[in-house]
């Protein structure tokens, strides 16, 4: 650690940043956020600027632990502090959000990846959770299925940023939290895009988990892999942790109405039981109906897409099969959307973002395709011409538009 301070102070006496130093095949990335500097090694062949992005996220889970005005507060008297006495207990948040981080695209990207639902059901759940008006202080409710949003409320005068909703979903799945007895849990937290300088409350509910009985449901085969421990590197994708596959409701206030929040959510869950709903989204999560595959499409030479709508700020993408059914392999083929990614965007020093970007290899073709309503980032067999490329994408885009309310979240109520 000395090593890299007298590097970042010496750049910094320049007045310059220090952003990262190539070596080979590694890459040492450094980010700093005062007074708190981020770095990371890594030899996997992304581009820099996902590395930034992944010490961002680190960063904004820390400040949800330590405000950023407690931080400033603290170095200022003392410029030697060990954080670590401050973060002592919070190392499964952090570990948990890194394993996240490897392969999550909805947070490379700065997006949601929403749970695919029928409109119908998803609208009964937002109508079940919009909060009564003893709730003064309420921010936003939300409830998470399988670790992605099934709906979530929010107030009239401002949206929630994906940032927020990344740290609050992995700080209700943290082993923890998720693994605690009691059947519900108060927080204090900090959202850091909401308000980096004060916490506010988090009641974190989990309303069905892979071990309850109380939902007779069976988990489908990916749901029963990632709730198996016994996975290893070889083996087919281990997508997250166990934790992910069960049922859970956040409500945030900004207030002290505990037993007003706790009461009501208590109602809520009772509602969604007895109304059959929790059933229902269980069900089409046992029966496969919460994914899709990309032999559903029916494009001649697909093999993966990631399609995300600007408006809504949220993707989607079917899940990874054949040649895309190892760890590996995923992880290389997101490598290749994330340099795609990082290319459209100019996100790392690039003369200016691109319209259009294809790369093809001997393994496949993958192209990012970024409009005013959306971006795509396609995967496609190397031996398609052009022309077919230019095709798929379409056909990919008009089956997204009109799967879209199944897909995506849109138009969810207010207060």
């Amino acid at each position: 650690m000395g090593l890299v301070q007298a590097l970042l102070s010496v750049f910094i006496d320049d007045g310059d940043k220090l952003r990262s130093i190539n070596s080979g095949e590694l890459r040492i990335t450094f980010l700093l956020r005062s007074p708190l500097y981020y770095v990371c090694a890594s030899t996997w062949g992304e581009p820099e600027s996902v590395t930034r992005t992944h010490l961002e996220y680190l960063h904004l889970q820390i400040l949800s632990i330590v405000t950023a005005a407690q931080l400033r507060r603290i170095f200022e008297r003392r410029t030697n502090f060990d954080l670590r006495r401050l973060l002592n207990g919070a190392e499964p948040f952090l570990f948990s959000l890194l394993n996240r981080l490897e392969l999550d695209l909805a947070m490379s990207t700065s997006s949601l990846h929403c749970l695919q639902l029928d409109p119908n059901l998803r609208s009964r759940v937002a109508d079940a959770l919009v909060p009564i008006t003893k709730m003064k202080d309420t921010l936003y409710i939300v409830l998470v299925a399988g670790g992605r949003v099934v709906t979530l409320v929010r107030p009239k005068k401002h949206s929630i940023h994906p940032a927020d909703i990344h740290v609050l979903v992995n700080t209700a799945h943290a082993p923890s939290i998720y693994n605690s007895p009691a059947s519900a849990s108060w927080i204090p937290i900090c959202l850091p895009k909401y308000n980096p300088a004060a916490f506010v409350n988090a009641y974190i509910s989990f309303l069905w988990k892979p071990d309850d009985n109380s939902l007779e449901t069976p988990l489908n085969a990916e749901d029963r892999e990632l709730a198996s421990s016994s996975r290893g590197e070889e083996g087919r994708y281990q997508r997250n942790s166990s934790s992910d596959a069960g049922l859970c409701l956040i409500c945030i206030s900004g207030g002290g109405e505990f037993e007003t929040v706790r009461s009501w959510c208590d109602s809520v869950a009772q509602k969604l039981q007895s109304q059959g709903t929790l059933q229902a989204i269980t069900d089409a999560m046992a029966s496969g109906k919460t994914h899709y595959s990309v032999s559903q499409l029916a494009i001649p030479g697909l093999r993966h897409f990631v399609y995300k709508s600007r408006p809504h700020v949220q993707i989607t993408f079917p899940i990874f099969e054949d040649p895309y059914d190892s760890r590996d392999e995923i992880r290389r083929i997101i490598t290749m959307y994330q340099t795609v990614y990082d290319a459209i965007h100019a996100k790392s020093g690039q003369s200016g973002p691109l319209k259009l970007q294809c790369i093809r290899t001997d393994k496949e073709t993958v192209m990012g395709w970024i409009t005013q309503p959306f971006e795509l980032y396609i995967a496609l067999s190397p031996r398609l011409p052009k022309t077919a490329v230019i095709n798929a994408a379409n056909a990919v885009t008009r089956w997204v538009k009109k799967e879209e309310r199944n897909l995506l979240l849109r138009d969810a109520p207010v207060f």
